[in-house]
């Protein structure tokens, strides 16, 4: 696994001219926050050794590096699920590999079902902690220390500091920012009523099928982590209505610009 990731790491130091600080992750429908990053040099993950490939619509499988908010960064445009048929290892490989690369900051997107009945569709939800509901453990196996401790502490897995910077510049510029957890479910079929009744009940406000893998990782190899959903459906009893990934990609979209202008006004202040 350590040669696998440094031969990785190897090929895109030999790529990227300039190695960022800050990695992003852009979920569906949110990868057009890239026409916001300059002088971009786009590297197909089919170009990346030992990357898998996306399969999911509206995530095209490109690695980004470029300019966001006047800072150098480092964008996934699409990411890899568990329920694609993908091991845990091969999902939060690209975190390992942006260890490797020595990326401080992770900021992660995704777009997920509103259970909290004050959400609508559209809102801006920020990440301040997660409910792991997946089947297998990221860091389940043979612990390398290089890596990180074999037990690593996740009480503040969405890094405090991170996340009253992005309070302050939404209320700044006036952008409606929601709070709430987060409970990450293997997919793909979206929640039946009771489900969403049920993950509500246990402390969630949004669920999705991505993230907290990638947030363990990210934790497990020391990076501060920044994370928000879209709410692009809502799981509220008297409020779920029949859902598809267009419409879900169709509410993300709407969101988008606002939260980009959050990460960008971030990055520039980090």
């Amino acid at each position: 696994m350590l040669e696998t990731i440094k031969q990785t790491a190897d090929y895109l130091k030999n790529r990227i001219t300039e190695i960022p600080n800050t990695a992003i992750i852009l979920g569906t429908g949110l990868g057009e926050l890239v026409h916001e990053i300059e002088d971009k040099n786009e590297i197909p993950y089919t170009e990346i050794p030992n990357f898998p490939v996306s399969t999911v619509e509206g995530h095209s499988g490109k690695l980004i590096v470029g300019t966001l908010g006047g800072k150098k960064v480092l964008a996934m445009q699409g990411r890899f699920h568990y329920y694609e048929g993908y091991d845990m290892k091969q999902v939060t490989f690209p975190i390992r590999v942006f260890q490797a690369l020595n990326i401080k900051y992770l900021f992660v997107s995704n777009a997920a079902g509103g259970m909290n009945s004050s959400f609508d569709v559209g809102d801006i939800m920020l990440i301040e902690d997660h409910i792991n509901l997946f089947p297998e453990h990221p860091l389940h196996g043979k612990n390398f220390n290089e890596l990180g401790t074999r037990f690593p502490d996740m009480s503040e897995a969405y890094d405090k500091s991170l996340r009253l910077m992005a309070m302050e510049i939404a209320k700044e510029k006036n952008i409606k920012l929601q709070h709430g957890v987060y409970i990450g479910l293997q997919g793909p079929t979206f929640e039946t009523p009771a489900e969403y009744n049920f993950l509500r009940i246990i402390g969630g406000d949004a669920v999705g099928m991505s993230t907290v893998p990638e947030v363990i990782v990210a934790n497990h190899a020391g990076m501060k982590v920044l994370a928000f959903s879209i709410i692009t459906d809502l799981g509220v009893i008297g409020k779920i209505v029949e859902v598809s990934h267009e419409d879900v990609q169709e509410a993300a979209k709407i969101a988008q610009p606002k939260m980009a202008e959050i990460m960008r006004t971030i990055i520039q202040k980090i």
